[in-house]
């Protein structure tokens, strides 16, 4: 197949990227790598209405944030109007397309007398077999045509999809539709199918949601003596509960898990895995990726996003980095939460990245892991009444006050944690009856990084200075 391969990721800027976009991008990406292809990125901007520049950039900065590059684009449609109203003209010149005068309003009538009938509302074709006078009263009235497309009514067309194997569609249901509005733009159906014929796309790689608009680009690509391209319609993406992926499940544009920490790698990684897979192989990297992929290897049935599984595989890819690597990661996701970064030192945050390294599954988990190093205490909701107040706490504290002063114990986490696991035996106390207390009492919280390693982090003189507070809390309780 080789460099006959060229295939194209086409989006709509009429909201930012997300989820389905980003796997047909992936689909077409990897598809044109692994035969030494082309991947095209074009930019579908007809709806003038919905169609934003923002929207452009932020589909531009997605695809060059998740590595999928692309070899010629991005171009746009509005750029190509006078090549869509060329073939316009060529159908209507050869008897393929016809003007239609028919006003938003009548069309709606005749669309309720169908529906109250129970018939499939059709355009009933009346403009089709108007006379050049007939015509010319129309205009003179100001009425701006639409350009329809003449359907066939008979037999069937047949789509031999790569996926979806062979789908018959019975050309009596479809209808003469709108290709050229009365302001000159194409609509979808009809700037497609001029796109894909004059980029030579090879492939129509896109979601199931436009396998119904196959058979009326067929037909188009055969009215205008086009090569038609082989399609391949993937799987839709579900939610955990099974109804169709949105907004609902959480984020679904790729900006908001870019901000949450996501990782580009385990993004790919995981996206390609709706509706694809390889034996039992769960993690790839792109080289294997683009290696093994392949659109036989596609399935028919939905796919189920799971954002368990996605948050796992960024937590394995968290782990692959260096901690010099990691540290700066987690500064950029500090910096944003607004804390003092100037507060330590670059030896500081690679001691961080080293203790919170394994409890990371998102990037921005690092701000909860460890927003308490930057500012006083603020305990949990419950911390207090559930640990600090429990019986033989304060002396807990005191003790721990007592130990972490000491001048002869050198601040390390491996001498903190053999002095305060001597604690835990000289008190004969279970180690959580002590730990935890101390944790609450630095931290503010039941959870938290290591405490030893926290305890090292947090320095001497903080550290006796929260112990201190806790105490002075615990004191004003009881009086």
């Amino acid at each position: 197949m080789g460099n006959n391969v060229r295939v194209r990721f086409a989006p709509s800027p009429t909201g930012y990227l997300h989820i389905g976009g980003v796997r047909t991008a992936l689909f077409n990406w990897l598809y044109a790598r692994h035969h030494n292809g082309v991947f095209i990125l074009r930019i579908e901007d007809t709806d003038r209405e919905r169609s934003t520049e923002e929207a452009i950039h932020a589909i531009i900065d997605g695809m060059s944030w998740l590595g999928l590059n692309w070899d010629e684009g991005p171009f746009r449609q509005v750029d190509r109007l006078a090549r869509y109203n060329e073939e316009s003209e060529r159908l209507l010149s050869e008897g393929k397309a016809y003007k239609c005068y028919c006003t938003p309003k009548e069309l709606e009538e005749r669309r309720k007398v169908a529906l109250e009938r129970k018939e499939v509302p059709k355009y009933d074709r009346r403009c089709l077999t108007l006379t050049p006078s007939e015509r010319q009263a129309c205009e003179a009235r100001g009425l701006r045509p639409v350009t329809r497309f003449h359907c066939s009514d008979e037999g069937v067309t047949v789509i031999n999809d790569i996926v979806k194997g062979e789908v018959i569609f019975e050309n009596k249901n479809l209808d003469d539709f709108v290709m050229l509005r009365a302001d000159g733009i194409p609509t979808y159906n009809f700037a497609v199918v001029v796109d894909d014929h004059d980029m030579r796309i090879s492939h129509v790689i896109r979601g199931d949601d436009h396998l119904s608009n196959t058979p009326r680009q067929v037909l188009l690509y055969q009215a205008l003596g086009y090569s038609t391209p082989e399609f391949a319609h993937l799987p839709m993406i579900l939610g955990p509960d099974r109804t169709r992926l949105s907004k609902r499940h959480g984020a679904t544009a790729i900006e908001a898990y870019r901000d949450e920490g996501y990782l580009p790698r385990a993004l790919i990684n995981y996206l390609a895995l709706l509706g694809w897979g390889y034996e039992d192989q769960t993690l790839f990297t792109k080289d294997e990726l683009i290696q093994k992929f392949s659109l036989e290897g596609v399935g028919k049935s939905p796919a189920v996003f799971d954002p368990a599984k996605l948050e796992w595989m960024n937590g394995v890819y968290i782990r692959e980095f260096s901690v010099e690597e990691l540290a700066e990661l987690i500064k950029h996701f500090l910096r944003n939460a607004g804390l003092p970064l100037e507060m330590y030192e670059e030896a500081w945050y690679r001691k961080l990245a080293e203790i919170t390294q394994e409890r990371l599954t998102k990037l921005s988990d690092i701000v909860g892991l460890s927003d308490f190093f930057f500012h006083r205490v603020q305990y949990e909701t419950g911390a207090v009444q559930k640990v600090l107040k429990k019986e033989g706490v304060p002396e807990v504290l005191e003790k721990a006050v007592e130990i972490l002063s000491d001048n002869a114990l050198e601040f390390y986490s491996y001498e903190i944690e053999k002095r305060l696991r001597g604690l835990v035996e000289e008190m004969g106390l279970k180690a959580k009856l002590v730990f935890q207390p101390i944790r609450v009492a630095i931290t503010g919280r039941t959870v938290s990084p290591p405490l030893f390693e926290t305890i090292e982090l947090l320095g001497r003189d903080a550290t006796l200075e929260r112990l201190g507070e806790a105490i002075h809390l615990l004191e004003l309780a009881d009086g």
